[in-house]
């Protein structure tokens, strides 16, 4: 798994424990929802400042964004 995929499965994870939709989330980071979307599914490479309004949009610390889960 690389960095983009783990992300992307972090963000969708922490997403859904908060249970906010991505459009909720979206309005919460100022984002568009269909940014969100792609970056949920590995489609967009976000920045390292869009990765902070998402990690404060969440209430999450920002590196729980890159952890990668060991199997």
């Amino acid at each position: 798994m690389d960095l983009k995929d783990a992300v992307a499965i972090n963000l969708r994870r922490a997403r859904r424990a908060k249970k906010m939709t991505q459009e909720e989330l979206a309005y919460r980071a100022e984002l568009s929802a269909r940014y969100v979307s792609r970056i949920e599914t590995g489609t967009a490479s976000p920045t390292v400042s869009v990765l902070g309004r998402l990690a404060e949009a969440l209430d999450v610390d920002p590196c729980e964004l890159f952890r990668l889960r060991r199997r």
